[in-house]
């Protein structure tokens, strides 16, 4: 483990909130320590399952071909159900679960809540270390990265997560956080690859991304597999141990915070885009720093 330790209030804002319609006097605190990339933790907010739902916690229940069960709730479209009979109630937790999260942001993120959009959450089931023994570097999530969706572009729009820790056994969610992401994209910057707008443009033509990949998407996939293939950076670059307990939840900009899942099993996760310029400071915005550091537009 590194001895460049990141102190834990430099990365990690608590709040004492136990209920998801939160009162919202925390809402300018809260906004300022998660735009500056910082998690927010909720250590006594926690989302109560039924005796139906506390069934669904197997990891069976998992369509094999899939990593998660998700949810798209403004489409009413849920994916990854291995067992038929189990999708109604399947489909009424993950609903509750983003009913809460709506409710959460709006109290404590009041700026951003007629601009998030596009809502999808998932109930992950899997140890973590199930996969991350069978797959990929680049897909091995136990690395410390920043999110970016090689099939996804997403053109600058920010990506907050709400996450929370269902394990009924005791288990906490362990995680690896890293440097503010300003120091972060002076480090790899330099070495990251070219953009080709034409190998943008064949990859959007042959269905392997959704839309063409814009300058900046191409540098957070490359920020992404560079801070993944490097295995000092893993091991010696700044970072924190943070145990996230049952009955807790808590907040970031996935983008910009640098994250790694290093232990836990069962937790609900929902996810919202932000247009940058909804922030109350787009500079802080991954796509804003990257274009100061290069002197150019990115999007």
């Amino acid at each position: 483990m590194s001895d460049n330790k990141i102190v834990f209030e430099h990365a990690v804002t608590t709040f004492t909130h136990e209920r998801w319609d939160a009162d919202g006097q925390d809402a300018p605190f809260a906004l300022e320590a998660l735009e500056e990339g910082k998690i927010l933790f909720f250590p006594h907010l926690s989302f109560s399952l039924t005796a139906d739902e506390i069934a669904l916690l197997d990891p069976t229940l998992v369509d094999p071909k899939r990593k998660n069960i998700s949810f798209q709730p403004l489409k009413n479209r849920l994916t990854g159900v291995a067992a038929t009979e189990r999708i109604p109630t399947v489909r009424h937790l993950l609903e509750r679960y983003y009913q809460d999260c709506c409710r959460l942001a709006a109290a404590i993120l009041p700026l951003y809540r007629q601009t998030l959009h596009s809502p999808a959450n998932t109930l992950r089931l899997h140890p973590i270390t199930a996969w991350t023994n069978t797959t990929s570097w680049r897909k091995d999530d136990s690395r410390l990265h920043v999110d970016a969706f090689p099939s996804r572009p997403t053109h600058g729009q920010r990506i907050l997560r709400i996450f929370t820790n269902i394990n009924p056994n005791g288990e906490n969610r362990s995680w690896r956080v890293g440097e503010p992401f300003p120091q972060l994209a002076q480090r790899f910057l330099p070495n990251l690859g070219r953009y080709s707008p034409l190998n943008s443009w064949l990859l959007n033509k042959m269905g392997i991304t959704k839309t063409r990949r814009s300058h900046y998407d191409h540098l957070m996939l490359q920020l992404h597999d560079a801070m993944k293939s490097d295995r000092d950076y893993q091991q010696y670059g700044p970072q924190l141990a943070v145990d996230f307990p049952p009955g807790s939840s808590w907040i970031c900009f996935s983008d910009q915070a640098p994250h790694a899942a290093m232990n836990g099993q069962f937790m609900l996760e929902q996810t919202f885009f932000l247009p940058p310029e909804a922030m109350k400071n787009p500079r802080r915005a991954p796509v804003k720093v990257l274009e100061s550091l290069l002197h150019k537009p990115l999007i």
